[in-house]
């Protein structure tokens, strides 16, 4: 990635968090506006000018704002991202609903995927090698502005019937992360620019599985990369030890 100064990566970092909370593309103006940078409206424009010729930003089709990258969203994520760690009560209540259901796996898995879905408000999946696919909260997807296109949305849906190749995807990914984020055509397939897969692999004696979530890329991965840990997390330490 090409270096970035401190303050175009605050810039950077502004127009994320922005975008994803208002999912509408992002003008100097409205930084100006809304946020007090310490530094002139011209230097913002230039900064932009930049972040977009390094690749981070693009111009978005229905206004004259930015939206984020893929590589933006990237940056983002290895080096600016501070992760929110989950609220004890969301820890101890996922654990109370999955503890019961430790002693039957499919079971577990299927409510695991539930909640996950529940607490990250997206759509979320897993399997276990030989084992059942899973997936839960459909409809959280549409209400994103992203899944508004039919194409994305029919691509996205019609993954949940490809389940040998999400298997695939997902398994051949290499990575020294607890989780795995991604972003846009990562996933290998172009119609899938506009979204990301946050997901982690977990053991379970000798088979592998992974659990996980699809959304939009304009995501909160500060609340979402945690969440999708401690999903893990209780998989491995509750049903594997039975």
């Amino acid at each position: 990635m090409p270096d970035l100064s401190e303050r175009q990566a605050k810039l950077l970092q502004v127009i994320i968090d922005e975008y994803v909370a208002t999912a509408e593309p992002v003008g100097s103006e409205t930084i100006v506006k809304k946020f007090d940078l310490g530094v002139s409206p011209a230097t913002i424009r230039n900064d932009m000018v930049r972040l977009a010729e390094e690749g981070y930003l693009e111009k978005s089709y229905s206004s004259s704002g930015r939206v984020p990258t893929p590589l933006g969203f990237r940056f983002y994520i290895k080096t600016l991202m501070a992760e929110k760690k989950l609220p004890v009560a969301s820890e101890v209540a996922l654990r109370q609903r999955l503890y019961e259901k430790r002693f039957k796996e499919e079971d577990f898995l299927r409510d695991a995927v539930s909640a996950l879905a529940t607490e990250t408000n997206k759509m979320a999946m897993g399997s276990i090698e030989n084992g059942p696919f899973y997936y839960a909260g459909i409809a959280n997807i549409l209400d994103a502005p992203e899944f508004f296109d039919i194409d994305l949305t029919k691509t996205v849906l019609g993954l949940l019937d490809q389940q040998e190749y999400l298997w695939n995807m997902l398994s051949k990914v290499v990575s020294d992360e607890p989780v795995t984020v991604l972003i846009g055509d990562e996933s290998g397939m172009q119609m899938m620019r506009p979204c990301s897969i946050v997901f982690s692999k977990y053991q379970l004696g000798n088979r592998e599985g992974y659990v996980g979530i699809l959304g939009p890329a304009r995501m909160k991965y500060p609340q979402v990369v945690p969440t999708v840990r401690y999903i893990r997390n209780l998989i491995e330490e509750l049903l594997g030890n039975w």
